[in-house]
């Protein structure tokens, strides 16, 4: 991992093909491993909001509560107010925020929750310490990210290999680390956290349908989303190898014996009370 600093490049951007992603996350099949503690009246910080979909499934389950959510990225908050505008949720807000410094008091919420964050913010303990900080005595900090080298796919075609190995330095390059899946606990106990429960869950995906949309929004990021022109301007890829890995996507997705499973670390902090 480089050198931690206090920002990284968000290296997927907000691209159509990136919010086709973003906008398919539920609570159900992001944030399943924290749903059991969350209670009708809690006040909730979705960290990383983006579009608000997770945030409006998080309202919906306090409605005696209040969920704020807040992003890095000011552009995106206007796409999560009108999703919880229409869902007709009255008790969201929503705010630009940077992970590393909270602009609220101590002990303000029940949980903090962050989904798919810390794998692109430039120091992550300092980050879990700010979460910590905000969330009360006895409330939890849930935390879930992608491991990129532990995702997995059939067949083995090579240009997917280079998908992966270029991910990796792009990402890095950026200041984040995609592998933060299975770094997730050592980065709370480095934290301070001491009741820590670690879990993993995963996206899978195999049939016709969901080849055909992971592959094309992977294509498509590869080509025209903010992470190629990373790896064009940072020397990693020309525009002729991003084009042979969006071919080796869409050779994957239209298999019909494709697979693809990605793997998800999790962690459900307990502040001790």
């Amino acid at each position: 991992m480089p050198e931690a600093r206090e920002t990284a490049v968000y290296t997927h951007g907000h691209h159509e093909s990136v919010l086709r992603s973003h906008t398919w996350r539920t609570a159900a099949n992001s944030a399943a491993y924290l749903l059991g503690a969350v209670e009708r009246d809690m006040r909730i910080l979705d960290i990383g909001c983006g579009p608000g979909t997770i945030t409006a499934d998080l309202a919906e389950l306090v409605p005696d509560g209040h969920v704020t959510g807040v992003d890095h990225a000011p552009g995106i908050l206007d796409r999560a107010r009108a999703t919880a505008a229409e869902r007709g949720l009255a008790n969201t807000d929503f705010a630009v925020a940077d992970v590393h410094a909270l602009d609220h008091p101590d002990d303000s919420f029940d949980v903090v929750h962050a989904h798919q964050v810390l794998q692109h913010v430039g120091d992550p303990v300092r980050a879990l310490r700010e979460m910590r900080r905000v969330t009360r005595p006895g409330g939890f900090v849930a935390v879930r990210d992608a491991d990129y080298a532990a995702m997995t796919w059939y067949p083995q075609l090579p240009g997917m290999d280079d998908w992966l190995d270029l991910y990796h330095r792009v990402a890095r390059a950026g200041g984040g680390e995609p592998d933060a899946g299975r770094r997730l606990k050592a980065w709370a106990l480095r934290a301070g956290f001491t009741d820590i429960t670690a879990t993993s869950s995963t996206w899978t995906y195999a049939t016709a349908e969901e080849r055909a949309w992971w592959s094309e929004l992977w294509a498509e990021r590869t080509v025209a989303s903010s992470y190629a022109g990373l790896a064009v301007r940072g020397g990693h890829a020309t525009g002729e190898q991003l084009g042979a890995v969006a071919r080796a996507w869409r050779e994957w997705g239209e298999r019909e014996d494709g697979w693809f499973a990605v793997l998800h670390g999790e962690i459900l902090c307990r502040k001790e009370a």
